[in-house]
């Protein structure tokens, strides 16, 4: 008494004999086992339209797949795999044929190895030029943070960033306390005045123990009652207005 045997599709002409001989020994196994697609479907972890695909050679069936057909019809797995080792030698995609309808964890097929390697590859490089420009711009230092004063450069424009406190390294240079940011010794400063002088008069301001609260190069209230409370314990006029005899001391 024979098997029902289905009839199969005829092969494809351009299928490699290698890719054939491997489907020709699945269908054989299929058809032995009695099992219809829908079945195997179910005993297995791949869906019955990727065992459409496999048995008519449309794609080269997963090496798993090839274990899990074995196992379920009852067939040692051994020679089906050494074929499955050959033919994914010579398998290339047929012309026209459509994606597999693969179970999780299938391996992944080499075009998607190949573009997720290209995909990882320019993460990689792009994220490397990005470290090379911050390590070479440095965007978080300040780079007007210790300009030269009376050097003869033209200064960098002045930019206030409200509660952006500047660095203050206050040092004696020719005979007087500099800050940095300015070499002025006339520049009248009073509420609503900023710039790269009020850095200078606040750091000065702080260094001799009067605080101007936050070193942003802005004048407000507070620099001025600091710039007061300097004038009064150097005998100055008392008005917080920062003009030649207060820079006096301040540099002194």
């Amino acid at each position: 008494m024979g098997w029902n045997m289905p009839r199969w599709k005829e092969l494809p002409a351009s299928l490699d004999q290698r890719v054939r001989q491997l489907i020709v020994q699945l269908r054989r196994l299929k058809d032995h086992s009695g099992l219809s697609l829908a079945s195997l479907a179910a005993k297995t972890s791949y869906s019955r339209s990727s065992w459409e695909r496999y048995f008519n050679g449309k794609q080269l069936p997963p090496r798993d797949a090839v274990e899990e057909l074995a196992r379920v019809c009852g067939a040692e797995p051994t020679r089906l795999l050494v074929l499955h080792e050959v033919a994914a030698e010579a398998w290339t995609d047929e012309p026209g044929a459509d994606g597999a309808e693969e179970p999780a964890g299938t391996p992944v097929r080499d075009g998607s190895r190949r573009t997720i390697l290209v995909l990882v590859t320019a993460v990689v490089v792009l994220s490397a030029a990005l470290v090379v420009t911050l390590l070479t711009t440095r965007p978080w230092q300040d780079d007007d943070r210790k300009r030269p004063a009376g050097t003869g450069n033209t200064p960098a424009p002045f930019v206030f960033v409200q509660g952006r406190s500047r660095p203050c390294d206050v040092q004696r240079e020719g005979g007087e306390l500099r800050a940095g940011y300015s070499a002025t010794h006339t520049s009248l400063m009073d509420l609503k005045t900023s710039g790269w002088e009020v850095l200078e008069a606040q750091c000065l301001l702080k260094h001799h123990g009067f605080d101007p609260g936050v070193t942003d190069g802005s004048y407000g209230e507070r620099s001025k009652e600091a710039a007061k409370n300097f004038q009064k314990s150097r005998g100055l006029v008392v008005d917080g207005v920062v003009g030649p005899d207060t820079w006096g001391e301040l540099r002194r």
